[in-house]
């Protein structure tokens, strides 16, 4: 059987990479409020997700996670775009790109996923299945966009990030 590595596997190899901080709290601070749709900002400010990435790269992180951490069906469904799921992490994923190709160092891109927002049955309303469904759907659209590797952040229920 033979074992494929990727480039992220072989630098790992060498020792701990610096990411990047939290998108989420970094928009704040820039005048968005909670309530906005963070990943919305892929398709309408797409220069400030940007602006992010190149200051978190600039700070010297070898490590930049996508825009995309409540961008699962559920989550965007509470803002009307359950139906944009790829779009939104594909763009995600491109800004991303866009930020580090402007780099000469090498950075990796993290598809970054949350929890959907939602319980899973017998506590709340999602079948496990239908977690599974909205995480693959999710997950597909980054890996399609070419991210190099995922991160999977603020799981509080352990079934669900199974």
């Amino acid at each position: 059987m033979t074992r494929t590595s990727s480039p992220f596997l072989e630098r790992l190899a060498y020792g701990p990479l610096l990411c990047d901080g939290g998108m989420g709290t970094e928009l704040y601070a820039r005048g968005i409020s909670y309530e906005h749709c963070f990943e919305q900002l892929n398709l309408t400010n797409p220069e400030l997700i940007k602006a992010i990435h190149l200051d978190y790269i600039a700070a010297g992180a070898q490590i930049i996670e996508t825009n995309t951490f409540g961008a699962n069906r559920y989550r965007l469904a509470e803002h009307g775009l359950e139906r944009s799921v790829h779009k939104i992490n594909r763009a995600g994923a491109k800004i991303a790109r866009e930020a580090r190709d402007l780099n000469e160092t090498p950075i990796f891109l993290a598809g970054n996923i949350g929890p959907l927002g939602h319980l899973l049955t017998p506590l709340g309303d999602v079948e496990p299945s239908a977690a599974r469904a909205a995480f693959r759907e999710q997950a597909e659209a980054l890996l399609q966009a070419g991210v190099d590797l995922f991160l999977l952040e603020t799981f509080s229920d352990l079934r669900e990030i199974q």
